[in-house]
């Protein structure tokens, strides 16, 4: 069997892309805003930093030398503008460490000259520093680099607030999106089921699926009037049969002498009838009441019903208070075919069948194995056990049934809620297991 793929659901595939188009739309966006607004306002105040510089400069080389120590005294202690001596000690790094940096560095030296230095700190003291020469004295001016710079606080406060709405608002979006898939998703599952009573609504605004809405409802609708129209034909069948099948047994033991003749004859028509039965088992509804079931009565009960040791013998393991959810006659129902398979194959020439019956829980469910000791069924052919009619090699079946028993028993277990996994034994024979909830 190929090796499956990793594959999500339509929720999360259509989430995903959805995301991803948001977020890199948020992305666009704040790149967008970032080159439009926010650097050309940085520069914008690069340039009125200039100015201050071009002032401070003015102001510096228009005193004398007591005046100027004054006029440094009176900037030191602005809050907003700081003008200080640079040093030839001094400890600076340099301001322009990326992209934008670099243009509003270039911006100012554009305006204050080629040899002016731009400096994020001065001796270990943050800021924007700025350099610039008066003859043979250099100076550094000191403001803060906020209002030339791009918050990147703010900027990670309203991206996570971008990424919690681009989140939210695809799952919103997906979900309005799929839940009509998912409705028709249910309701297809329920059709598989055998629930045809499932209808979609078809008051949707939205045209195309109210158009898929209205095919399903139409498709659900024929193929509930196929079912019962199946199952009351089977009904007249078998009604017309067996009365004829009656007539003829009792005719055959009027009218032919030979007592050997007459024994195949009635075996043929027992075997026509049963045949019927199991036509009528197959095509039976499928609404059921469940309600707890005591799973070893249940069993006792249908095992009392194979009393000839020569042909079969069943040895059963089982809680005496475990109870499961089922209709009790569909599991007897079950059981019996079980059973009935077992006797008829499950055994070697010459040899009645043995059965054994016993069960495992896990968590909220029980299983409940029943297996024979016969030659089992070739592994090609286990997964076509439960088709209808089909039936395996002469060695297993003689060609005596109808190849329903296993089909019935599938279709049971699937009106009852359960799961049915069929299987060669270790050291031969057939199992079969049943998983059905536990009921308290």
């Amino acid at each position: 069997m190929p090796r499956p793929q990793l594959a999500l659901n339509l929720f999360w595939r259509t989430f995903a892309l959805l995301a991803l188009l948001l977020l890199g739309g948020v992305l666009a966006w704040q790149q967008t805003f970032k080159v439009l607004e926010a650097e050309p306002r940085a520069l914008e105040a690069a340039q009125q930093l200039a100015g201050l510089v071009n002032l401070s400069r003015v102001a510096l080389a228009d005193t004398d030398s007591i005046n100027r120590v004054a006029v440094l005294s009176s900037l030191a202690r602005s809050e907003a503008v700081q003008v200080r001596l640079a040093e030839a000690h001094d400890r600076w790094q340099p301001y322009d460490m990326n992209a934008f940096a670099k243009q509003l560095a270039a911006e100012l030296r554009s305006k204050l000259g080629p040899s002016t230095l731009v400096a994020r700190s001065v001796n270990g003291e943050s800021g924007l520093w700025v350099r610039f020469s008066i003859g043979e004295e250099a100076y550094w001016l000191q403001t803060s680099p906020r209002p030339l710079s791009i918050s990147s606080s703010s900027n990670v406060l309203w991206l996570l607030i971008a990424l919690v709405a681009t989140v939210l608002g695809s799952a919103a979006i997906t979900r309005l999106i799929n839940q009509p898939l998912r409705e028709l998703s249910i309701a297809a599952q329920r059709i598989r089921e055998g629930e045809y009573e499932s209808r979609l609504d078809e008051s949707t605004h939205t045209s195309e699926i109210r158009d898929v809405n209205m095919g399903f409802n139409r498709m659900a609708r024929e193929l509930a009037k196929m079912e019962e129209d199946r199952t009351v034909m089977l009904a007249g069948i078998s009604h017309d049969l067996r009365t004829p099948l009656a007539r003829l047994r009792l005719e055959a033991e009027m009218s032919v002498p030979d007592e050997q003749a007459r024994q195949f004859m009635a075996q043929d028509i027992d075997q026509l009838d049963a045949i019927i039965h199991k036509f009528m088992d197959y095509a039976r509804p499928s609404e059921l009441q469940l309600q707890p079931v005591n799973l070893s009565l249940l069993v006792d009960r249908e095992a009392q019903g194979f009393r000839n040791p020569q042909q079969i013998s069943i040895a059963i393991d089982l809680p005496s208070e475990l109870k499961v959810w089922a209709d009790e006659t569909e599991l007897g129902r079950v059981l019996l075919n079980l059973f009935e398979n077992a006797r008829r194959y499950g055994h070697a020439p010459d040899e009645g069948a043995r059965v054994t019956v016993s069960c495992s829980q896990t968590g909220p469910w029980v299983a409940l194995q029943v297996r024979d000791f016969g030659p089992g069924v070739p592994a090609d052919k286990l997964a076509r056990l439960t088709t209808p009619f089909f039936r395996g090699d002469a060695a297993r079946t003689a060609a005596t049934g109808a190849g329903l028993g296993l089909a019935i028993v599938e279709k049971s277990v699937q009106r009852l809620g359960g799961q049915l996994e069929i299987g060669n034994a270790e050291g031969g024979g057939l199992f079969a297991v049943i998983r059905l909830q536990k009921a308290s």
